[in-house]
């Protein structure tokens, strides 16, 4: 039998500009007491909450049980840019990375389904839109090397799209930057702070969710016995879905890297600023960089989303300095993009961290006896978390789904350097990144 203490805890801060624009809403309450139940999951993220879902509709019968750190919606989870995507983009047109591509549709389009399905059923307010999105380069270089390819991968897939070269996409985003550009219509845009929490209050009855209820420490044995700051729950099998946080629990040790995605939102724009923007009311933007280049979105409520500047954090922590600083970068941002629109304001601006592996691959499977894992989305965590719980709690279920096989041709996270090699070479390469392409930006 072993016990593992766990010395690092998310701290989330009430930045969060996608929570802000939400109404008022009361946690599920902390663990008070000792309880035994069937199934815990560790993490009440896209990936924990899609996991105890389709552990409840395996098993109806068995008590499952998820603890949250903290408040559902405010972890990475809720922080993201919105962007449930299905189609590939930034791939290669081999017969190999053809093969993944298909993949990634298959499990993309299957975990936007599921989520799709309880949006409708409890009419889960997130500004669920199935409006597609722009994938755009802005110098010639990203359309050769990135725009290009991924037009062929999506013709080889036969996949529907639209070639917008200049002032085409110009007429569609209402502004000039970007060169070109390929819209495709499967992506839903969204915001994820909205959809956590109507998932979180909308779980099957034999589902509890426990809000502030943080794991102090991981005991292994006949099943486990997990410590919380107001009781302890002894379960036979654990689902961990902590993301870069699985390293506090003994697993993937010196094989994530937790990175910092800065966002800001502006006011809404006013009647007269969208007649002066033009372009299609809403839409959705990723860059053909993602290190370098600018997320963007124009949301249903007419506020525009900029999301820039991606750094290495091990610490996880931000403050109040830093987000001053990167809310004046989006804001020279902006005013690059919208010279007319200068009187427009970042009215939030928040950071979110994001789990990456060196090798692109997630976290997936079984860890241990009795403990599986669904971590590790690679800043693609509304699908790829939803749809890696869905199939963990398949796998530990022994269903038989042969998605499964898709999740596990991804393969496992590759060993990092050690630290402080780590840290170094992680900030050598973003700035090689950043100078190589800036003419991304």
């Amino acid at each position: 039998m072993s016990i593992r203490k766990i010395t690092r805890l998310p701290e989330n801060d009430m930045t969060n500009g996608w929570s802000q624009l939400l109404s008022p809403r009361t946690p599920k309450p902390a663990l008070t007491k000792d309880i035994q139940a069937d199934w815990v999951i560790v993490g009440g993220g896209l990936a924990g909450l899609a996991a105890a879902r389709r552990l409840a509709e395996n098993r109806p019968e068995d008590c499952i049980v998820v603890l949250e750190a903290d408040q559902v919606g405010e972890g990475a989870q809720g922080r993201n840019s919105g962007f449930a995507i299905d189609s590939p983009h930034n791939v290669g047109s081999s017969m190999g990375e053809l093969d993944a591509a298909r993949s990634h549709v298959r499990l993309a389009r299957t975990a936007i389904a599921y989520l799709r399905t309880q949006v409708e059923r409890y009419g889960i307010e997130c500004d669920w839109s199935p409006i597609g999105k722009f994938h755009a380069a802005v110098s010639e270089e990203g359309v050769r090397t990135t725009l290009k390819p991924t037009l062929q991968v999506l013709e080889s897939l036969k996949e529907p799209h639209e070639w917008l070269d200049g002032k085409a996409l110009h007429d569609k985003l209402g502004f000039k930057h970007f060169r070109a550009g390929i819209y495709t219509p499967g992506t839903v845009l969204l915001n994820p702070a909205g959809l956590s929490r109507g998932l979180a209050d909308n779980m099957p009855a034999n589902v509890t969710v426990y809000e502030k209820t943080p794991v102090l420490s991981l005991q292994q044995g006949d099943g486990v016995t997990l410590e919380t700051p107001g009781g302890k729950v002894h379960a036979g099998k654990m689902i961990l879905a902590v993301n870069v946080f699985a390293e506090q629990f003994g697993f993937y040790s010196g094989k994530l890297m937790p990175m910092a995605a800065h966002a800001s939102l502006t006011r809404c724009l006013t009647e007269s600023e969208q007649r002066e923007l033009g372009g299609v009311a809403s839409w959705g933007l990723t860059p053909a960089n993602a290190f370098v280049g600018i997320t963007m979105r124009r949301t249903n409520d007419q506020r525009i989303l900029i999301r820039q500047h991606m750094t290495y954090a091990p610490n996880l922590r931000s403050d109040d300095e830093s987000r001053r600083r990167v809310r004046l970068e989006h804001k020279t941002l902006f005013d690059e993009r919208f010279p007319n629109l200068r009187n427009v304001e970042m009215e939030h601006t928040w950071t979110g961290f994001i789990c990456l592996s060196r090798n692109g691959s997630p976290g997936f499977g079984q860890l241990a006896p009795n403990i599986y894992s669904a971590v590790c989305q690679n800043g693609v965590g509304l699908t790829k978390g939803t749809i890696s719980g869905m199939l963990v709690a398949d796998m530990a279920c022994g269903v038989d789904n042969p998605l499964i096989a898709d999740m596990q041709a991804l393969g496992q996270p590759d060993a990092l350097p050690p630290r402080p090699f780590l840290d170094v070479g992680v900030r050598a390469r973003l700035a090689w990144e950043l100078w190589r392409h800036r003419a991304e930006a």
